[in-house]
């Protein structure tokens, strides 16, 4: 058994905080289009883009390394604005175990926030925490947030 780690983001947003858990649960296969540097693809490889156990096919360059990611949507609350993500093939599961990401939508007075939670298993103290890779979801989620203010 590796060691665990959580890490968390909270990013603050301008566009219409229901727009972030829309995309990424019912239209992944748009990110490409509001975050090209970040984001390559998405393609349904199984399942209904929107429902639990769908699976998801990620390419993406991190760090100017092309990498890919096959995840399965592990849980949706549409009420709580939540999705779970869990890596089951890819770049992230060869050198790590039980790679999952959470995307929480939340409220703190008049400011909306996107929050992420990355939560994994490092094989042995010799390997890093994956801050470049939050650094990245962040990266991605205010291109996001960027692209949607500007279409309104």
């Amino acid at each position: 058994m590796g060691l665990k780690s959580v890490l968390c983001a909270q990013i603050e947003v301008k566009a219409n905080k229901d727009v972030f858990h829309d995309v990424f649960t019912h239209k992944p296969h748009h990110i490409s289009t509001m975050c090209p540097l970040h984001i390559q693809g998405c393609e349904l490889i199984d399942g209904v883009f929107g429902t639990v156990g769908s699976k998801l096919f990620w390419t993406y360059n991190l760090e100017g390394k092309k990498k890919i990611s096959k995840q399965i949507i592990e849980g949706i609350d549409e009420g709580k604005k939540v999705i779970t993500f869990k890596e089951f093939e890819g770049d992230l599961v060869d050198k790590y175990d039980n790679w999952k990401a959470t995307l929480h939508i939340e409220q703190k007075g008049e400011i909306d926030l996107v929050c992420w939670t990355m939560e994994y298993e490092r094989p042995n103290e010799n390997a890093p925490e994956l801050t470049n890779l939050l650094d990245f979801i962040i990266g991605m989620t205010k291109a996001i947030d960027d692209h949607h203010v500007k279409m309104n």
